[in-house]
């Protein structure tokens, strides 16, 4: 595609080049995306970390999706991540009472995403696990990975989808425990580190 100059018709300037996305700064992120967690609940973590690009950069405008089991395992079934009045359309906030196991983030300038919720439980044979949705400039499809808590040796060896990670690369999908129930969870697009992305199929 090309644009004309109309001070100077015989110019011809080609168009500036673009990628698509990300459009999120209307809608997507919302007030109180990272607090999945119920209100003043006494068992609430903290999950954050920074999303880098593949130079190693932070990313000030990504979008982090976090999805993951009540502590007794189940997958919540509650309305309450993001309401909004009938009448009016606007905003209500968060349930803020039941767990939604939902939530969405985006990064700061500084790369950093922070959301706050329960631990999981397990489902099933897998190891108790978060899973990540990455939405990014450059990314023509959204990334899926998974954010495991450190704990049990055991039940992390045991887990279907950890044992099927090359040995040296595990530690991509595993959280760092900084205590007082907070862990850090970087996720790397590309390059040394790079964080192990899931496909389904």
């Amino acid at each position: 595609m090309t644009k004309i100059d109309t001070s100077r018709p015989e110019t011809v300037l080609p168009t500036p080049s673009h990628t698509v996305g990300p459009f999120y700064g209307h809608a997507l992120p919302f007030p109180g995306g990272g607090d999945i967690a119920p209100v003043g609940h006494p068992d609430t973590i903290v999950l954050h970390g920074r999303v880098y690009d593949g130079e190693g950069n932070p990313l000030p405008d990504a979008l982090v999706e976090l999805w993951g089991a009540d502590p007794d395992g189940n997958v919540p079934r509650v309305d309450g991540s993001m309401r909004r009045d009938p009448a009016s359309g606007g905003f209500l906030g968060r349930n803020g009472v039941e767990f939604t196991g939902w939530g969405r983030v985006q990064t700061d300038a500084s790369g950093h995403w922070t959301g706050r919720t329960l631990r999981p439980g397990a489902r099933g044979r897998s190891a108790p696990y978060i899973s990540v949705c990455v939405f990014a400039r450059g990314l023509l499809v959204h990334l899926y990975t998974r954010l495991y808590l450190p704990g049990d040796a055991a039940v992390l060896a045991a887990d279907p989808v950890l044992g099927q990670v090359d040995e040296a690369r595990r530690g991509t999908l595993i959280a760092v425990d900084e205590g007082n129930g907070t862990h850090r969870f970087d996720i790397r697009l590309q390059g040394e580190g790079e964080t192990v992305f899931l496909e389904f199929r």
